[in-house]
């Protein structure tokens, strides 16, 4: 600490005002906050390896000049074990989307923004980042290649799969480790590949802008590997719809900066490296788990084995034996997943016919005591704000109330004013003007989900209610167009009541009823 202290001086001209240790990263590296009098801090690191150390250094001058959002190297020791670099706070990607991790992998539209914004500035890492590299700096070796998998794939073999006590034939595997390897390796291309691309390894800023650290472990290497290690890391528990959403997101950010493979061969491709990297990733497990008993680790294999499992039947792999040898695995006692009963201890009964793509850490959705009643009858009524709005009497509670005043009121207009929203002329003049045209189309996207989802699950009465001045004309036109596009679309029985006017309809339902 002395000589990192002495370093500050050097590069400051003055004692630091405080000097705290920050918390371990998992590293051989030990970090610590260095503030003046003013309050301004860099971080200042010691390392035990020099030429990990020379490695993030030279990278970081490298990115620097490519202007890429990376912490500065700010002073060097002669040796190369302490360095000075910018700081840049405290939040990790990691921590900014803790919510949506300890939700079950349910990520809110702030989390998945930020995902989002990190995922699209991958590509200028890899593309603009590699541009003038020297690669000769990158440790411990300068690009991944057969000997760099086979190690991970062996890892894995030794480290997980033998530990397990599965029973396989090792010259066969090898044979398909073999094919396997030859196949990532076949295409490098000149990229930088991160190697340890992942949330905890992200900072933001006060803005919520990503700068990228720890990449001291990167080399030349195919573009797949990070984003197979970003969106298949066991812990985040992303879920299927928001690991393809930013996939498309890296894609088409990567079209931007360099000519792009088809998206077949990229699809196949990247399904090759998330095979890789979870193997990787479970000899990583292994280790920590089973031989060092760490806890954190043992915890952490089930997840990677669902990830496993979820892409065996998602992707063909052209590898039989080593397929063969991972479905054994997935299905051993210990990984094999357990099906809910059809009938909980507390009397719910669970539904086969579920309309809803629960997360599967919710375990069997159940019914509700309005569930599975039908069929549903639509009620759609017209009224006057100065009435009030029109009461639910089934006491179902559900529905919407729209308010039609934001748009042109034909009732301002003598030739109109004895008529309503049924009427032929009223009928041309709003529509000729357009307003109530825009706000139906937000209206009928709404309705139309609500009624999907209420057929799906046989709820029996859905209430809409459309208000304007008078309930006359805007009202009265909205609510009869709405009740006839959902006759028309979905063929249930629709009630019109336009309450001002006196005026009821049925619109008798076009569903047969199974019997």
């Amino acid at each position: 600490m002395h000589k990192l202290r002495q370093l500050y001086i050097d590069y400051r001209h003055e004692e630091p005002a405080s000097m705290s240790q920050l918390p371990g990263a998992g590293s051989n590296r030990v970090y610590y906050r260095m503030q003046d009098s003013d309050g301004h801090s860099v971080i200042g690191v010691v390392g035990t390896s020099r030429d990990e150390n020379h490695a993030f250094i030279s990278l970081s001058r490298h990115f620097c000049l490519r202007q890429l959002p990376v912490p500065k190297v700010l002073a060097v020791s002669n040796d190369e074990l302490r360095y000075l670099q910018t700081d840049l706070g405290d939040t990790s990607l990691f921590d900014a989307v803790r919510g949506g991790r300890e939700a079950g992998g349910r990520y809110n539209q702030r989390e998945i923004a930020l995902l989002t914004k990190t995922i699209r500035m991958l590509p200028e890492m890899q593309i603009r980042g590699a541009r003038g590299l020297d690669w000769s700096q990158c440790y411990p070796q300068p690009a991944f290649d057969m000997e760099s998998v086979m190690f991970d794939l062996n890892y894995f073999k030794y480290c997980f799969l033998k530990a397990t006590g599965l029973d396989f034939h090792e010259l066969k595997l090898e044979a398909n480790f073999r094919l396997l390897a030859k196949d990532l390796t076949v295409e490098t291309g000149e990229s930088f590949l991160y190697r340890d691309f992942q949330a905890r390894n992200v900072m933001l800023d006060s803005e919520g802008n990503p700068h990228f650290i720890d990449f001291q472990g990167g080399r030349r290497g195919p573009i797949y590997y990070d984003l197979a290690s970003f969106l298949w890391q066991a812990s985040a528990l992303y879920p299927h719809k928001l690991r393809r959403q930013l996939i498309k997101e890296y894609y088409d950010a990567l079209s931007s900066v360099t000519e792009v493979p088809t998206v077949r061969h990229f699809a196949h491709q990247l399904g090759l490296f998330v095979l890789f990297r979870i193997l990787q990733v479970l000899g990583a497990y292994g280790f920590r788990g089973y031989f060092e008993r760490k806890q954190h680790f043992i915890q952490s294999i089930p997840p990677a084995i669902q990830n496993l499992r979820e892409l065996l039947d998602a992707q063909e792999l052209p590898y039989t034996y080593l397929v063969e040898v991972l479905r054994k695995l997935i299905d051993l006692p210990q990984f094999r997943v357990v099906e809910a009963p059809a009938v909980r201890a507390d009397g719910y009964r669970t539904t086969d016919n579920n309309p809803y793509s629960a997360h599967p850490q919710d375990g069997p959705a159940t019914f509700s005591k309005f569930d599975g009643k039908g069929p549903l009858v639509v009620r759609v009524f017209s009224f006057s704000y100065r009435k009030g709005i029109p009461e639910d009497e089934t006491g179902n509670g559900g529905g919407y109330v729209f308010d039609c005043r934001s748009t042109h009121n034909p009732g301002r207009y003598e030739p109109y004013k004895k008529i309503t929203g049924l009427d032929e002329p009223v009928i041309r003049f709003l529509e000729d003007d357009g307003e109530i045209l825009t706000f139906l189309e937000s209206v009928y996207r709404l309705a139309d989900h609500h009624v999907e989802r209420y057929i799906q699950r046989g709820f029996t009465s859905l209430m809409f209610s459309f208000g304007c001045t008078g309930g006359q004309h805007r009202s009265v036109y909205s609510a009869q167009h709405l009740a006839e596009h959902i006759h028309e679309k979905y063929g249930v029985e629709v009630r019109i009541c336009h309450r001002e006017q006196g005026v009821t309809q049925v619109l008798e339902s076009k569903v047969k009823v199974k019997g």
